[in-house]
């Protein structure tokens, strides 16, 4: 531990809507936590395809160092969003701007895959869920569309890897978001080389994986205008986000977990990963942990659906912030119009709550007649997806789950929360909100030895940020609901 000593780390959190910096200062035992800048972080469109502005991002994160000032940092990470990558020329010079993990050009590449490779070949190699945004099949489409540019590359590495090297000069892959590639095996730990081979695609490509808590690099000079950050260590944390969000808290054993955000991530953490038939069948995902852990988890849609109710609103000249619709679909009517969230409907639609009438109106349900009716029906629908999950989780882990903490932005949602506690039927604790932060700031306290072990680390932030305890009611109505959620789960709509 620290002991009397304040050791101050920087924290960089990219997320798909926004991006943060925040400072945390550790000193006796008691993590505190100050946001010095936030940005918002948009794709780009050209050409019909989407991505990711990164030389905006950097120069966000750059002014974000030209805001500290404290005299020295003991570390510096960043997390972000897993599946997409960045590729290298010979120059180490970035070639293209990331695909965004939305791109059109996912989905034929998903079938096409699958057509050559079947699915239990993919899942017993990577242990990953199949869907269409993960890496593999991003890279397949860019061997198929853009195969000059996939030929120019040296090196493939992950979007938190691409700000790690410029601050750096070196070039590795992280291992928690390299699990998230589909490319890599998880029980070796290393790239999934005879798929790659199998598909065509540049088995030699991926950098080096290396394990949370590494040591990246030294800041170069001239990346601050603060000369005193000169030589800050780069510490690789869990860079995909949930695996530092889940760094943060404890969810084992009859523990579950849900990052709630853009997307809302649903599981546990086990000391291995589970790779039988009922996990493929369900589509869990094995990604990879702190300290040697998997989290085994369901990634489905999440509050991405009230996010784009939110824009196509505002387009239309009626703005809402979250506190309005929340407190209009607290008084709602109940289960009037319930949804599949995994739909393809709502993946990427121009108009969201046009997407959620149409889904209405092929189940013969009443669409929503407010934005409090949509919101409404978002959150109970996710409420009763995450039901479904954590019972299908059960069967796959062979131990019950009894209670579930809810972290990341989602968790200050309250309404939500307690139809989380209500359609599960368990307890619910929300907290903290800035969990892939804490998770990101934790890792560099590891491995700066301010923090002994995984466990002494999670106390710290617990004793740091309380949490909100949610208990469940209204069992009767909810599982009434939950057989129309099934329903129309089963309808492939």
């Amino acid at each position: 531990m620290s002991g009397n000593n304040t050791e101050t780390y920087l924290a960089f959190d990219l997320g798909a809507e926004s991006g943060r910096a925040f400072l945390g200062s550790l000193q006796n035992g008691k993590l505190d936590i100050k946001e010095i800048h936030r940005f918002a972080n948009e794709p780009v469109e050209y050409g019909g395809t989407m991505h990711w502005d990164a030389p905006r991002i950097w120069l966000e994160l750059r002014r974000a160092l030209a805001t500290v000032e404290a005299p020295r940092l003991a570390g510096i990470g960043v997390d972000a969003w897993g599946v997409d990558y960045a590729l290298l020329g010979q120059r180490g010079e970035l070639l293209q701007n990331p695909f965004h993990y939305r791109d059109p050009r996912n989905v034929t590449a998903f079938e096409e895959v699958q057509r050559l490779v079947p699915r239990a070949e993919i899942y017993s190699a990577t242990g990953i869920q199949l869907m269409p945004i993960n890496t593999l099949y991003q890279l397949y489409a860019a061997q198929r569309d853009t195969p000059n540019i996939l030929a120019a590359a040296e090196k493939l590495i992950m979007v938190p890897d691409l700000f790690h090297y410029w601050m750096t000069g070196n070039a590795v892959c992280e291992y928690t978001d390299a699990s998230t590639t589909q490319f890599m095996n998880p029980v070796t730990r290393k790239w999934a080389v005879d798929l790659l081979d199998r598909l065509g695609l540049p088995s030699g490509l991926p950098a080096e994986i290396v394990e949370p808590g590494s040591i990246v690099g030294k800041l170069l000079p001239g990346i601050s205008r603060n000369a005193a950050l000169n030589g800050t260590p780069v510490i690789a944390p869990g860079s995909h986000d949930t695996a530092s969000a889940v760094a943060a808290i404890t969810a084992r054993g009859n523990a579950a977990f849900i990052s709630s955000g853009t997307w809302s991530l649903i599981g546990t953490e086990l000391t291995a990963p589970i790779l039988s038939e009922e996990a493929m069948l369900h589509n869990f995902t094995n990604e990879g942990g702190i300290g040697g852990t998997t989290r085994l988890l369901k990634n489905v849609m999440g509050l991405w659906m009230l996010q784009c109710c939110r824009r196509a609103w505002l387009a239309a000249g009626r703005e809402y912030d979250y506190a309005q619709l929340t407190d209009e679909a607290a008084v709602a009517a109940p289960f009037r119009s319930i949804v599949s969230p995994d739909s393809g409907l709502f993946l990427s639609p121009s108009d969201m709550p046009a997407a959620i009438d149409e889904f209405c109106r092929k189940t013969d349900q009443p669409c929503p007649d407010s934005p409090g009716a949509y919101t409404r029906a978002i959150l109970e629908s996710l409420a009763l997806k995450y039901r479904v999950i954590l019972r299908n989780m059960s069967s796959v882990t062979g131990r019950q789950t009894e209670q579930i903490r809810v972290i990341g932005g989602g968790s200050k949602s309250r309404l939500l929360n307690q139809f989380t506690a209500d359609a599960t039927g368990m307890k619910v604790q929300a907290g903290p909100t800035e969990a892939a932060v804490l998770g990101t700031l934790g890792v560099q306290m590891l491995a700066t030895g301010a923090a002994g072990s995984l466990e002494e680390m999670r106390a710290i932030v617990e004793r740091s940020f309380p949490v909100d305890t949610y208990q469940p009611r209204d069992a009767e109505a909810w599982d009434r609901a939950a057989v129309r959620f099934e329903q129309y789960e089963g309808a492939g709509i």
